[in-house]
């Protein structure tokens, strides 16, 4: 038992070690409420744009069973970004 009393006194250091755990604990609890709130927020946010916009884009994996999964063509005015790179546009040559 006297081990036990030694350990959880820490050699005189008990109040700043017990202290310090407890401060992690507080913090990374109210990160990760932080995070979870955040996440249910977007989430709704997600859905009411999706609701908005009639459904969500076709992933990938749709793309890839019965689309045409080549890019958009570049309009022929497009000049080249940095590093020699062309902006994709939309059909009607807006920015996509």
């Amino acid at each position: 038992m006297d081990q036990l009393i030694a350990f959880l006194d820490m050699g005189g250091y008990a109040g700043f070690v017990w202290s310090s755990y407890g401060v992690t604990a507080v913090v990374l609890g109210g990160l990760f409420v932080s995070v979870w709130l955040g996440l249910r927020r977007d989430e709704r946010t997600l859905a009411r744009l999706q609701a908005a916009l009639g459904g969500r884009r076709r992933g990938r994996a749709e793309q890839a069973e019965g689309a045409d999964p080549s890019p958009a063509p570049h309009s022929a005015s497009a000049r080249p970004g940095p590093a020699g790179i062309t902006p994709r546009t939309a059909d009607n040559g807006e920015p996509a």
